[in-house]
C-alpha cells in the first residue's frame, strides 16, 4: 500500500510540472507574437496577398501629399519670415523700427516730422517668435495719418501699427497731434527671460 502511495505522488508532481510547462509556453507565444503579418508563408494565398498590398498601398497613398503639403508650408513660412527684423539686440531692432519710421514718414506729401521716438517694451509673440514696440509722436494732417498707416501695411517688414492717439492740434492747418505705437516681429531669442520673484 505505501508502495502505491509513493507513485501517486510522483506522478502527481509529474502531472504538475507538465501543466505549468504547457502554461508556460502558452505565455510565451501570446507575449511574443511571431510576425505573421509581415512575413509571407508558403500557406498564405495570393488574393491574401493582394488584399494585404492593397492595404499597404492605401496606407503609403497620403505620404507623397502630406510631405509636398508640409515642404509648401515650409517654403511659406521661409518667406514670411523674411520680413522679421534681425538684429542682435532688442535696442537694434527697436532703432532698426525708427529707421523705418522715419523713412516712411519722410515719403509722405509733405514729409511728417517724426518729433520723438521712445523705447518700448520687448514682448513674446506665441511660442517662437517676439514682437518689439516703439511709440513715436508726430503732428501730420488726418489725410496724412491715413496714407501713412497704408504705407505702413505695404512694408517688406512684419509691422503692425497700434495704441493710436489722436489730439487735437492746430485746427487752422488742420493738424492733429499722433502718438502712435509700431511694432515689429522678432526672433524669440531676443525677448528677455522672465525672472521669478527672488531673482535678481
Amino acid at each position: 500500500m505505501k508502495l502505491l502511495k509513493l507513485d501517486w505522488n510522483r506522478d502527481r508532481r509529474a502531472l504538475l510540472l507538465l501543466a505549468a510547462a504547457v502554461l508556460m509556453i502558452l505565455v510565451l507565444r501570446l507575449v511574443i507574437p511571431g510576425d505573421q503579418d509581415v512575413v509571407l508563408t508558403a500557406r498564405d494565398s495570393v488574393p491574401a496577398a493582394a488584399t494585404r498590398l492593397a492595404k499597404m498601398r492605401r496606407l503609403a497613398a497620403p505620404l507623397p501629399a502630406t510631405e509636398q503639403a508640409m515642404k509648401d508650408a515650409s517654403a511659406q513660412l521661409a518667406q514670411r519670415e523674411k520680413g522679421m527684423l534681425q538684429a542682435d539686440t532688442p535696442a537694434q531692432a527697436q532703432a532698426q523700427l525708427v529707421q523705418i519710421m522715419r523713412r516712411v514718414a519722410a515719403a509722405q506729401q509733405p514729409p511728417i516730422d517724426i518729433r520723438a521716438a521712445e523705447v518700448g517694451q520687448t514682448r513674446p509673440l506665441g511660442e517662437s517668435y517676439g514682437e518689439v514696440l516703439v511709440p513715436v509722436t508726430f503732428v501730420c494732417r488726418i489725410d496724412q495719418l491715413v496714407n501713412l498707416l497704408s504705407d505702413l501695411t505695404a512694408q517688406p517688414e512684419l509691422l503692425a501699427s497700434g495704441g493710436l492717439r489722436i489730439a487735437a492740434g492746430d485746427p487752422k492747418d488742420k493738424l492733429v497731434n499722433v502718438r502712435l505705437t509700431l511694432s515689429g516681429v522678432v526672433p524669440r531669442k531676443l525677448v528677455p527671460e522672465k525672472r521669478g520673484l527672488g531673482l535678481l
